[in-house]
């Protein structure tokens, strides 16, 4: 983990924008939106689905900079006063609070076209017709059928009551579907899976998706804001439907284990060379920030 996070971190900061670069200001939010900070979960599950396929690891370093410039997006925009209107974000003041609501909405406007311009410029497959289809996979992943649906459904949902599969619905889409893109980008970075293996890996992103939201539902009851880097507690005081509040923490943490366990079984067929998304479900489930 240690090894792909300082690739990343390099990784990134040659992708960004320098902040000396005109505009300096845009420039230097979208570096404080991404850089310094986070446990580089999707970048660390493309690196290691890509161990799958045999993928070149400056490909992985393309495909997982693209996705986690789309989460760094996200969080800026996330944490506007419009939407969760939060003040920290790893530990530290959010984008907004260190520049201003309009340069962190133009941070997370411009960190967008940045992802796809990386999967454009940069050849990630084979195959010219393979690198469209991955555009179409973090777009897809990113936009009202994706991350930023599920955000709406979130947002409608303050002050209600939903089932757990509405719930589900809800994750599946905000926080699963970025994480299942950067499962599959990472193994599309290599050789083809047949359609057998690439549903297991699918249902293995899809598992590890709900179960980091799960965990995290659990973080924000039970965690510490120091411990977080984040304010705790903000979901139940902004009355969110959560996994700890339509099932009690306990249920809430089993659950989390049922999922892990099924992303376990769901790379069976793969061997060894799943090891490493093994381990990032163990990670996932048992983190503690």
């Amino acid at each position: 983990m240690g090894a792909v996070q300082a690739r990343m971190e390099s990784a990134l900061q040659r992708f960004l924008p320098a902040s000396a670069s005109v505009p300096e200001r845009l420039h230097r939010a979208m570096r404080y939106a991404v850089l310094g900070g986070g446990k580089r979960v999707r970048p660390l599950l493309a690196f290691a689905a890509g161990e799958l396929t045999q993928a070149d690891t400056a490909r992985l370093e393309v495909v997982a900079a693209a996705v986690e410039l789309i989460h760094a997006y996200s969080l800026a925009h996330d944490d506007l006063p419009c939407m969760d209107n939060d003040t920290l974000r790893r530990g530290r003041p959010t984008c907004h609070v260190e520049f201003d609501e309009a340069t962190a909405l133009l941070a997370g406007d411009a960190l967008q076209p940045l992802a796809y311009q990386l999967l454009a410029e940069h050849v990630v497959a084979d195959d010219p017709g393979a690198q469209l289809e991955m555009l179409g996979i973090l777009a897809l992943a990113s936009g009202s059928r994706g991350m930023a649906g599920g955000q709406a459904i979130d947002l409608a949902s303050v002050g209600k009551t939903l089932s757990l599969p509405e719930l589900e619905f809800m994750h599946i889409h905000k926080t699963g579907a970025l994480i299942r893109a950067a499962v599959v980008l990472g193994a599309r970075c290599g050789g083809a899976l047949d359609a057998k293996h690439f549903a297991r890996l699918e249902r293995y992103a899809k598992t590890v998706g709900l179960a980091f939201q799960v965990v995290d539902d659990v973080l924000d009851c039970a965690a510490s804001t120091a411990t977080l880097g984040k304010t705790a507690g903000k979901d139940a005081a902004q009355a969110k439907p959560t996994y700890v509040s339509i099932l009690g923490l306990a249920r809430a943490r089993a659950l989390a284990e049922e999922l892990r366990a099924e992303a376990h079984a769901a790379l069976a067929p793969f061997g060894a060379t799943a090891a490493r998304l093994r381990e990032l479900a163990d990670f996932i489930v048992l983190r503690r920030f």
